[in-house]
């Protein structure tokens, strides 16, 4: 999903995310709380209140126009306000049964009959709770509204770590395109000492005997061939500006994000198997170890 709300700012989101909303709306107090924690795709689940089962397909669609990835729970709270919300009803036969008995033993064993209103309500089967069920449609507009503002809270909440994130890998992309620039430095200077050892090392073997210019420049060429890494530096850096743009455009930027990550892990490796410099294999090194940590900051985006 691309957009998380009309006439909204489109941002990056973390899948991490907490909202919350509390509202009395006619007979109802209603709290509405939503959490969600990283997961590949979008999966629901509602903790509700008895008998309101009904609502978990109505806020499962409404939550899943507004977020695309995330394990979501959303619990809802309701209370009914109302005084005929709940009627007590007097089991009467069970009542009038149990204070003849009472009378009875008293009569037969001459005790004082001192029954009491106390000495019944403990008596399970004496009272039955009847609850009146509110109108279902009623009740799933009432929520939807305290919902919409539940998720409002929880996508600003995703928003703000979404842009932490953002910050933490844009600034790791710059620490990496700096590492680049030393690899493209670098390399060609491995050339002109790789060059300037194959002829010292003619030289210590043959010692004043002319060295074969021709050769020499084959060999160099040659050597220069094999450890050319302007190509994957190029592309490098076009995956590094790939994924700059898609976080700066926003959105559900997380499976595309992961895709660009895996190939700029791609070109590294291959710079590094290329490279027969020291220096080179070092900055690889780092340039791998920061393109894991955007890796991991890019599981938690939406």
């Amino acid at each position: 999903m691309d957009n998380y709300m009309k006439g909204e700012i489109v941002t990056v989101a973390s899948m991490t995310g907490f909202g919350r909303a509390k509202q009395t709306i006619g007979d109802f107090d209603i709290t509405v709380e939503i959490k969600s924690v990283n997961h590949r795709y979008f999966e629901f689940s509602s903790r509700l209140p008895r008998g309101c089962q009904y609502l978990d397909e109505r806020l499962k669609s409404f939550c899943q126009q507004k977020i695309s990835r995330g394990k979501t729970e959303v619990s809802v709270l309701l209370e009914n306000r109302t005084a005929n919300a709940v009627e007590l009803e007097i089991n009467r036969a069970y009542a009038d049964a149990y204070i003849a008995g009472l009378k009875e033993l008293a009569s037969a064993y001459k005790l004082k009959n001192d029954v009491k209103v106390s000495s019944l309500v403990g008596l399970p089967e004496l009272f039955s709770v009847k609850r009146h069920e509110a109108d279902e449609e009623a009740v799933t507009n009432a929520v939807l509204t305290v919902a919409e503002e539940a998720v409002s809270n929880f996508i600003a909440m995703r928003a703000t770590e979404g842009e932490r994130l953002k910050k933490d890998v844009t600034g790791r992309c710059d620490a990496i395109l700096e590492m680049v620039a030393f690899v493209e430095e670098r390399s060609p200077k491995t050339v002109v000492e790789y060059r300037e050892r194959i002829e010292q090392k003619i030289r210590d073997l043959l010692g004043d005997t002319q060295v074969d210019e021709q050769r020499l420049l084959t060999e160099t060429a040659i050597f220069a061939d094999k450890i050319a890494v302007a190509e994957e530096t190029v592309r490098l850096r076009s995956h590094i500006k790939q994924l700059c743009t898609l976080l700066e455009n926003g959105g559900a930027v997380g499976r595309k994000a992961d895709f660009i990550v895996q190939e700029m892990n791609r070109e590294t490796n291959t710079i590094g198997s290329k490279a027969q410099d020291l220096e080179i294999n070092r900055t690889v090194v780092d340039i791998k170890s920061e393109i894991e940590k955007i890796r991991e900051q890019i599981q938690n985006f939406e």
